[in-house]
C-alpha cells in the first residue's frame, strides 16, 4: 500500500471547527502525529495510532511522520488552526528539503484550517478587511530585533496586525515590549483587541484602545489584533461593539 502524509489544521477550538476536508483526512488516516494538545482534540477511531509529543520538537515529528510515509502508512500530523500559519506545514517541507530524497516524491498534502486570527475576526465582525501582516511574537526561531525591526515597519505601514504566541511562560514580557514600541508609534485611540481561547469554555474577547490595553491578561491561548487608522467600532447599545476595517484606505 502506498503511504500518504495529510497535514491537517485543526481550527482554533472543538470538532465543531473542522472543515469537511480535515475530517475526511483524519478519517483516513492510520496515525496521528502532534503536539500532544492538539492530538488530544482528534475525534478517536478505533484502530489508529497515536504519537503525541512536546510542543518543542517539530522537526523531529515531521521526520518521524514522513518515515511512517514512505513505510506506507497513512499519516496525519496535525496542528491548532491553520498547518500553514506558523504550524507544521513549514516543518514538514523543511524535512523535505533537508531530509531523505525520496520523500520528495511523497503523496503529501496540506488541508487548511480555520486559524486564531480568522475566527476571533469572525467574533468581532471584520477587523480583518483591509490589509494586514500577521506577526509572530516569539523569538525563538528570530531575534528580538527581527521582531522589533517588522513591529516598526507594520506600525509604519498603517496595517491592521495580528499577533501571535504573544506571551509565555518563559518570555512574559515580550508583549509590554511590543506594547512600549507600539505606543511610540501609534496614536493612543488606536483598536485593540485581546481574543483570549475562542471556542473554548473560557472564550473572552477584549476591545480597547493602545493607550489602555492592559498586556498583563495576555497569555498563549491570546490572539491579539492592533487596529489601523481604518479600523472602527460599531457600537450596538449592551452588546459588544462591532468591529471592523474599512476597505477605503485612508
Amino acid at each position: 500500500m502506498s503511504g500518504a502524509l495529510y497535514i491537517v489544521g485543526l481550527g482554533p477550538a472543538g470538532e465543531e471547527w473542522l472543515t469537511a476536508d480535515a475530517r475526511a483526512a483524519l478519517e483516513r488516516a492510520q496515525d496521528i502525529i502532534g503536539y500532544e494538545r492538539y492530538v488530544a482534540r482528534v475525534p478517536v477511531r478505533a484502530g489508529q495510532t497515536r504519537l503525541a509529543s512536546d510542543n518543542r520538537v517539530e522537526l523531529d515529528r515531521a521526520r518521524e511522520a514522513l518515515q511512517r510515509a514512505a513505510a506506507g502508512r497513512i499519516v496525519a500530523v496535525v496542528s491548532g488552526g491553520d498547518p500553514g500559519i506558523f504550524a507544521m506545514a513549514s516543518a514538514v517541507l523543511e524535512a523535505v528539503d533537508h531530509g531523505e530524497p525520496a520523500w520528495r516524491n511523497l503523496d503529501i498534502r496540506v488541508i487548511p484550517g480555520i486559524s486564531a486570527m480568522q475566527a476571533a475576526a469572525a467574533r468581532l465582525g471584520a477587523p480583518l478587511g483591509h490589509d494586514f501582516c500577521v506577526i509572530s511574537l516569539s523569538d525563538n526561531l528570530k531575534s528580538c530585533e527581527t521582531i522589533e525591526k517588522r513591529l516598526t515597519h507594520a506600525a509604519r505601514g498603517d496595517f491592521v496586525m495580528a499577533f501571535y504566541n504573544p506571551a509565555s511562560r518563559a518570555r512574559p514580557q515580550t508583549i509590554f515590549e511590543a506594547f512600549a514600541l507600539l505606543r511610540e508609534l501609534l496614536p493612543a485611540e488606536r483598536i485593540v483587541v485581546f481574543a483570549k481561547s475562542i471556542g473554548r469554555e473560557r472564550e473572552e474577547i477584549i476591545v480597547t484602545t493602545l493607550g489602555e490595553a492592559d498586556a498583563s491578561v495576555v497569555d498563549m491561548s491570546t490572539l491579539v489584533l492592533v487596529g489601523s487608522s481604518g479600523t472602527t467600532l460599531v457600537p450596538r447599545g449592551d452588546a459588544r461593539p462591532f468591529v471592523y476595517t474599512s476597505r477605503r484606505a485612508p
